[in-house]
Formats: C-alpha cells, structure tokens, sequence
C-alpha cells in the first residue's frame, strides 16, 4: 500500500498563509511583553499577557475550560478524539462575543515516553486541521509519535471553528484572472463585489480571522491542555502561522519544525507574485530539461525551440480552446497549470506533450494532463461537513490574506492594471494572473498591525530548492528572521512540503530535533532523492487557492 503523502496547502497556501500579544493591542510587543516569564500555571501565563486585569480575569474563564473529549466520527479510529473550546474572538475586549474552535486529539500511546504535545497545521489559509492527528500517525515514525500528543484544530472561522462564509458562488470564489484590457473592468467590479459580500456576511467577524488571532488560540489552547510550551509542525501557510506564535509566545514554543516557508515580509501580496516571479527560473529550468530530451519528447533540440513550442501552443488555445475531458482550455489555462508543473521538469514535459497530441487530436494518456485537469475546489476538509458554508475555506482565506496586512494592498485599481501590464512583460507565464486586482483592493483597513518576525527562538526551517508555492529564498529570509533557526535545504527537491518524505537525510534531521529538542550544530543541505521527488509529483494539482495543492490524506474523511 502506497503511503499517503503529506501535501500542505500553501502557504499563501499563497497565500502560506500576512494585532495585540495574547491580548495586547500594540503591533509587535517587545518578547517581555509578548510572552512573559514563565508563571506557575497556564491560566496565570495567558492572563500575563493581557493590557489589563479585568481582562485578565476575563481571559481566566476561557483558560480554565475542560474540553469535553468525543470519538471523533463513528467510522474514525477510537483513540481519534474531537472537542470544542471556546475562544474570544476579540482578545481586546475578550469579555464579549465568543466564538468556537475545533480540535483533536491522538494521545501517545506510551504515556512513560511523552515530552509534550505536537500542535500541527496542514496550510491555507483556510485549510482545516482536525484531520491531521490521524495523517501524522500514519506518517511519522514511531519514535517520534511515542513522544507527543498530537493535537489538531481548525483555525479560527475555517471548518468546524465558527466557520465564515460571505455567500461567494463558484463564479465569484475563482480568483486566477489574466488582465485582460477588455476584462478588467468587471474584474475590478468583481474584486469590489466579493470584498461587499464579505463585509455584508460577515463584517464583525472578519477583522478578527487574522494569523495573530489563531497564534493567540494556539496559546490558549496550551493553556487548556495545560502544558507550558507546546511543540509545533507547520506546513506552508503553517509555517507563518508559527513564526508569529513564536514572536508573540517565544518562551511557550518549544519544538518548532516550520516545513516549506513563507516569508513574513511578503505577507500577504509578495508571496502572491511570488508564483509570477519563481516560475520564470523554473520555466528556464523546464525548456532546457526537456531540450535535453528532445529525441524523448520531441518539443526541440534547444531551450529556445521548447520556448517558442510552448507558446504556440498557448497562441493556438486561445485562437481555439482545446477540448479536454468536457472542458475547453484556452491558453490562460495552459499557463495556470505550467505555472506549478515546471517546478518538476518531468512531470510538465510529460503533460505538454500528451495535452499537445490533444490539440491535433491525437490519443493522450489522460493520467498525465493532470496539471491541466486537476480538482478546483472540492477537497478541502472545511467543504465536507454539511454544516460549513461552501465558499468557507475561500472566506477565511480573504479574511487572513486581506486581513493581516491591508497596507500592502494598493487601494487605487490603476495601480493593479499598471502592475498587472509590467509583470506580464517581465513574467509572461503568470505575471498578469498574480499582479492584477484583486479583493483585498476594496477591504476594510485592518484592526492590527502586521507582525514583523524578529525573535529568538529555536526553530527548524525545512525547504525544497524546487517549491512551486513557497521558494527557496522565502524559507531563507524566514531564516534570518528567527535568529536562532536553523535550515535543513533540499537541494533538487520539487513539491511543496518536505517531512517526512523517506529522504533518510531530511527525515533524520526533523525527527531528530522532534526527539531530543536539540537542533543541528548548523545549517544541513541534503539531496533530494528519486523516490522523495517522485511522492510529490503524485501528489500535484491545478491550483485552486493561493497555497495548493490541497491536502487530499485525511484519512477516513477524503
């Protein structure tokens, strides 16, 4: 049987995945402030944070819940428990409006071995996290499972944690949009319609769904379990997710392993051009692959002649879309789907070639288009439960992309349509698509500050050289944001998420750190592995949200 891969959504999901400490309404508190010496209980460390001791003692009420512990489904494994805490959702003033967040459990089985609790978090933003106790079992070694509880929960406003929605249809949740002269002006009136829709479904909570907000929960929650730190492992999005816990709780994270990263200081509309900007050398990368191969593939015998093969292509889709299992894919949607797929050479040699003997209506091995005929939009955990709005995981994603920091959003469309212009000229694979408007243009200005990642705490920084969602340079500048890090750097490695891939190097260096807490005496670079690459392009799929692939291994529930 083939193990499930851990695929993260991005990080900006892309986006990874960008405001007071547990309560303080300053932008970045000093660490005193942000995360006070160490109390005698749990209640005391989260109060400490606190502007105040009203609201101190108004926080002690939700520090001192018992979760009530559940089976978590029928069909699930009995060890798999699930409960529901409750939270502020306004940590100012967290005597009013209270909101739910979902977690789950699965507790050690070797109670005489336990360190601590290991919290996780699968990506986004907006993707669900109460699955992943179960997909961690299945993944990490046993050693390192006999260590930890491992804990699970959905973010705040996503899935079964109060979820969002701002009555998005489908029409209206897709944002990969090409500027267009002639489309741009209902591309603005769409931006503006979506950011009206959130603000009249749901625009007193809105402004609370940020990354501060959740990094507050996950301190609470500590709390809760009572633990003093807590251990952490978070993917894409999950790792800014954890770097800001780690600014404003540094001396409550423990064990932090921060897998395929985002850079804090492109959150949130950097990482989004991130996607123009990094394919561009994995495009290079891709033409002078498959040039190599030319007797193989048969797309030219030189960089230049794969290049000129590829947008023609494109060129000829938009004259006439090419018909694919019922859809009609003009050239836009070619590049949507190379965009991702060149970061693996062979995995988009292999699907050009079967989508161009489509296009002369040749027979094509369908198993290999999957860059271009991948899931929109239907796997996400937060879109099963009957009682979570549709459009949830896309809400909850405009609320922490929008929301985290609304000053790096111009305000002005032209600005858009100008930035749209220059990076289709200096990205032409998606430039447009990442640069032109979109719904954080029309949001409302945010209630905080964005976090500035600047701290000591230890922290293992996992990354492929070759990510398609988050890159190599945004894991680096993560690095020498949090001083005290160090860097495992997989060089060759393609996919988005690294640990644990069976790469004996990668693995052995997380597990390690998860094992003895102890980080490695400088920086690894390990070698991708033919069997480490391959578990990622299995796992490849169109774009969806800012951060796919989407997880597609939550076991019992996908």
């Amino acid at each position: 049987m083939r193990r499930r891969r851990l695929v993260p959504l991005l990080a900006v999901s892309l986006m990874a995945t960008l405001a007071p400490a547990l309560a303080t309404s300053t932008a970045n508190a000093a660490p005193a402030a942000a995360a006070p010496s160490v109390a005698s209980t749990p209640a005391a460390l989260s109060s400490a944070a606190l502007p105040s001791a009203a609201q101190g003692a108004a926080l002690d009420r939700y520090t001192q819940q018992k979760p009530r512990w559940k089976r978590c489904e029928s069909t699930a494994p009995a060890e798999f428990q699930c409960a529901t805490i409750k939270v502020p959702l306004d940590y100012r003033a967290p005597g009013g409006k209270r909101i739910d967040l979902a977690i789950s459990r699965i507790r050690t089985a070797e109670p005489g071995k336990r360190h601590g609790v290991l919290l996780s978090n699968p990506g986004g933003p907006g993707g669900s996290g109460t699955y992943m106790p179960l997909a961690l079992r299945e993944e990490l070694p046993k050693s390192v499972l006999r260590k930890y509880d491992l804990i699970g929960f959905d973010p705040r406003g996503v899935g079964e944690s109060s979820p969002v929605t701002c009555s998005l249809t489908p029409d209206e949740e897709e944002w990969l949009r090409p500027y267009k002269k002639e489309t741009y002006a209902k591309d603005v009136a769409w931006a503006r319609k979506v950011a009206d829709k959130c603000r009249a479904n749901a625009g007193a909570t809105l402004p609370h769904i940020t990354t501060r907000n959740t990094a507050r929960d996950l301190d609470l929650l500590r709390a809760v379990l009572g633990e003093r730190k807590i251990s952490y492992l978070g993917y894409s999005y999950g790792t800014y997710l954890g770097a800001v816990y780690t600014q404003l709780f540094p001396g409550r994270a423990d064990r932090f392993v921060l897998d395929s990263a985002v850079d804090p200081a492109l959150a949130w509309r950097g990482m989004v051009q991130w996607w123009a900007w990094g394919a561009e050398p994995a495009f290079d990368r891709w033409t002078g692959w498959a040039a190599a191969r030319s007797e193989t593939y048969g797309l030219g015998d030189t960089p230049k002649k794969v290049d000129r093969t590829f947008w023609e292509l494109v060129a000829r889709a938009d004259r006439k879309p090419i018909e694919l299992d019922g859809l009609l894919l003009t050239g836009d949607d070619i590049r949507i789907g190379m965009r991702a797929a060149v970061f693996s050479p062979q995995v988009a040699t292999e699907a050009f070639v079967e989508l161009k003997k489509v296009a002369d209506g040749q027979p094509a091995a369908a198993r290999k288009l999957t860059a271009f005929t991948g899931t929109t939009g239907t796997t996400g955990a937060a879109r099963t439960a009957a009682d979570v709005p549709a459009d949830n995981m896309t809400a909850s994603f405009w609320a922490v992309v929008c929301g985290d920091n609304s000053a790096a959003w111009p305000r002005n469309p032209e600005r858009y349509r100008q930035d749209a212009i220059a990076d289709k000229g200096r990205y032409p694979l998606f430039g447009d698509f990442a640069s032109s408007i979109k719904p954080c243009a029309f949001w409302n200005p945010s209630v905080e500050r964005a976090t500035v990642v600047n701290n000591k705490a230890g922290s293992l920084i996992v990354q492929n050289e070759w990510d398609s969602q988050t890159p190599l340079p945004s894991a680096q500048a993560l690095h020498q944001d949090l001083k005290r890090s160090r860097m495992v750097t997989v060089l060759g490695g393609e996919g988005h998420g690294v640990y644990p891939s069976g790469n004996a190097c990668t693995d052995g260096t997380v597990s390690g750190y998860l094992l003895t807490g102890k980080l490695p005496a400088k920086d690894v670079t390990c070698r991708a592995t033919a069997a480490s690459n391959a578990d990622a392009r299995q796992n490849r799929k169109q774009d969806e949200l800012p951060g796919s692939p989407l997880p597609e291994r939550a076991p019992d529930r996908f």
